[in-house]
């Protein structure tokens, strides 16, 4: 089978108000267990690979196996952290071990009267059959978006 070689880009910024204290939405990031709290989905998902190191510089990986679909890996580079007003990540994703992605994602942090307004603003590149996933990757974004609403309830 060949594979036709091809690239895609796609952008997305989604803004999320939260009910909670900037620097409770900053743990939510910043600290391990807070994010094993609501980072995926362990009702859709076997974890596989986990690491976290916050910090400029540091790498995360998940590696998860979808229950009855594919593998999938995601691996981050924190390039830039403020603390408490902003993370910028670049990020490769993989299903069943094809390069499906690389991108940069900016989380920033704002105070608000009445909590916190979270935005992801992100630039993807997409590979060869992957091009069409751009789409997915914003349903995606949106999905962990609610699992952190949900964990920050």
């Amino acid at each position: 089978m060949t594979i036709e070689r091809r690239l895609a880009r796609s952008g997305f910024t989604l803004t999320r108000d939260y009910a909670a204290p900037l620097k409770r939405v900053w743990d939510a990031f910043a600290d391990e267990d807070q994010k094993l709290g609501w980072w995926g989905d362990s009702d859709r998902v076997q974890s596989r690979e986990w690491a976290f190191d916050f910090r400029v510089g540091g790498h995360d990986v998940d590696e998860s196996k979808f229950h009855n679909g594919p593998l999938s890996r995601y691996e981050a580079t924190y390039t830039d952290i403020v603390e408490h007003v902003r993370i910028v990540t670049t990020y490769d994703m993989w299903l069943d071990g094809a390069h499906m992605s690389t991108s940069v994602a900016s989380l920033e942090f704002e105070p608000t009267p009445a909590g916190t307004r979270f935005t992801h603003v992100e630039h993807g590149v997409f590979f060869d059959q992957f091009w069409a996933d751009g789409r997915k990757r914003e349903e995606g974004t949106r999905g962990l978006l609610d699992a952190l609403s949900n964990y920050l309830a």
